[in-house]
């Protein structure tokens, strides 16, 4: 056998390597790859003088498990996601069949991801977070949010949920409904990187928890509303920081100090001013139902002290229910009087008058509000305030009315049975219901930007339901629920302008609406002891509020369902609660 002592020269300046093995290192050339040996002699070494082929351009040794050239590559595996989500189809496989009832759209999440919500200021926050709050939560879109930094982790947590419950505090201690509280705290906690929360809103606790993720554990805290108090403008400006924060993306000591200086504000009335409304309010009231200028200045009298002995009882610490009673005396001791001095004075428009003054339109509405957007809970606490509340009227009137009936039983004058159904001047009661929501205005605190919007409000609701009750002769309680929605409609595209909450646009403007006649009528009938014609009142009466209420919330659903929200089409529409099937 002859010796190449090329061949032997070249494998010398072979690799150096362990144990054997044949494998060459990423470092040989084109000279090194020859064997040994004879032995290792490979039938596809070309011959002395033939060059070698050309080696790929990444000098890397290829795997015997490289797919050869010409067939399909497998598709890349997909990140792991949840348990229940079906898996994506591959190559001849069939995907398993979904769930029975299950859409695509609502049973799992899609492979490429959920969809992200801008939160950009092209829609008001509320119905960006309300259309997030009502997806289940495995369907919620996450927010488009800036990359932080590996130093920079964000808020600490306890004081983002601290921020979020004192925010909600002051929106539910102002009278908003819980939907609206739950969107802005919601909204305030996905601001500052808060994704996995859900707040939850009762008639004195609010709730939020927190969770960082489904192996950590949850993160909860809780704050209890103590003290109630009306102020639409403190409400506003609430709703502007929550804007800021959500749209404008403020720090949360920026939204510490905006809190704080809100709650340093003072109100924007003087408590005489909210005096002399209480009784321009219950002097427009009694023009609504036929009463001269005499009437006019007895029910504001009457309504005025009543205000008085009622801050008299706050200031003493007594319950509202007491303040109730104490205030709605005054004006029904001014109509009784009137009737006992045989006076041409329409006393039952006085007494009416002082009514309108105090029927709480505005627990009634909220809780009615709630009650249709499924917090049934909050919504029996707030229609529970409001029976309290009636039945505190009820006793103070009633009180009086016995009193003057047993001094002399034939009070022909305060039956208003007659001034009310013959009264129908539209003029004076154009003007008296627009001063009547002015008054409003007044009482609850309004920013003066928005008094204007609500008095035309006003104007505009009883101007429909004077149109449907005495031209058209619709019965009231539809009149009344289709004049509500109108002012629920207009209050609400009226809060989606000024990026701010609807109820300064609509608490006022359904004053001129609220069933003072018809209460009265019905306490009358009780003290005469006329129980039948006294229900079939309190019935009529019942009827309006809830008439007003549930016109109110139907048209600011109207307004929200022909006004697109951002991500809706993409997160699979508006959300709502399924109907119950008896099951």
């Amino acid at each position: 056998m002859v010796s190449d002592p090329q061949r032997g020269q070249r494998g010398q300046r072979g690799t150096i390597g362990s144990g054997g093995g044949s494998g060459a290192s990423d470092q040989t050339g084109p000279e090194d790859c020859k064997p040994q040996s004879d032995e290792a002699h490979s039938a596809f070494t070309p011959p002395l003088g033939v060059p070698y082929p050309p080696l790929p351009e990444d000098e890397h040794p290829t795997s015997e498990f490289e797919l050869p050239a010409g067939l399909r590559p497998e598709v890349p595996a997909e990140q792991e996601g949840s348990a229940f989500t079906p898996p994506s189809s591959t190559t001849g496989q069939t995907p398993l069949p979904a769930p029975v009832g299950a859409t695509a759209m609502s049973a799992f999440t899609p492979p490429h991801g959920i969809p992200a919500v801008s939160l950009t200021k092209e829609a008001p926050w509320q119905d960006r977070m309300r259309t997030m709050l009502r997806m289940p939560v495995h369907e919620r879109p996450v927010p488009e949010r800036l990359e932080r930094g590996e130093e920079d982790t964000g808020p600490a947590v306890p004081r983002v949920l601290d921020l979020t419950l004192r925010i909600g505090e002051i929106l539910l201690a102002g009278g908003e409904g819980a939907e609206d509280v739950e969107a802005a705290m919601f909204g305030v906690a996905h601001a500052y990187g808060l994704e996995r929360v859900e707040p939850t809103v009762t008639f004195t606790l609010l709730s939020i928890s927190y969770q960082p993720s489904l192996v950590d554990d949850p993160v909860t805290a809780s704050r209890t509303v103590r003290r109630r108090g009306v102020d639409y403008n403190r409400l506003s400006a609430v709703f502007r920081l929550v804007d800021d924060i959500t749209s404008d993306g403020i720090t949360l000591e920026e939204a510490y100090r905006g809190l704080a200086e809100i709650r340093r504000n003072r109100h924007p009335y003087p408590s005489w001013a909210l005096t002399v409304a209480s009784g321009l309010l219950s002097g427009a009231a009694s023009m609504l139902v036929g009463g001269t200028m005499l009437v006019f200045f007895a029910a504001a009298v009457g309504s005025m002290l009543g205000d008085r002995l009622a801050w008299l009882a706050s200031g003493r610490g007594l319950p509202e229910f007491y303040q109730f009673v104490v205030a709605a005396m005054p004006p029904a001791a001014v109509g009784v009087a009137f009737g006992l001095a045989h006076l041409n004075v329409q006393a039952s428009a006085v007494i009416t008058g002082g009514l309108f003054a105090l029927i709480p339109g505005r627990a009634l509405v909220a809780g009615v509000h709630d009650g249709l957007t499924g917090y049934y809970i909050t919504a029996a606490a707030r229609l529970l305030e409001v029976g309290y509340l009636i039945v505190g009227i009820v006793v103070g009137v009633l009180s009086v009315l016995y009193i003057g009936l047993q001094l002399n039983p034939g009070l022909r004058r305060l039956n208003p049975e007659e001034a009310l159904g013959a009264y129908n001047e539209p003029l004076v009661q154009i003007t008296a219901s627009m001063l009547l929501a002015l008054a409003f205005c007044v009482l609850l605190q309004q920013e003066r930007h928005t008094v204007a919007f609500a008095t035309l409000n006003g104007g505009v609701a009883w101007v429909v339901y004077g149109a449907l009750r005495y031209v058209a002769e619709i019965n009231p309680v539809p009149a009344t629920a289709i004049a509500a929605g109108l002012v629920g409609l207009f209050g609400q595209l009226l809060s989606r302008y000024r990026y701010a909450s609807a109820l300064p646009y609509v608490t006022a403007a359904i004053g001129p609406l609220l069933p003072g006649s018809a209460t009265y009528f019905g306490l009358l009938n009780f003290a005469q002891g006329h129980l039948p014609e006294g229900l079939t009142s309190l019935v009529q009466a019942a009827s309006l509020a809830l008439a007003i209420a549930v016109g109110v919330n139907l048209g600011a659903e109207v307004a929200r369902l022909f006004l697109r929200a951002p991500g809706v089409e993409e997160a699979g529409g508006r959300r709502a609660a399924k109907r119950t099937r008896g099951f």
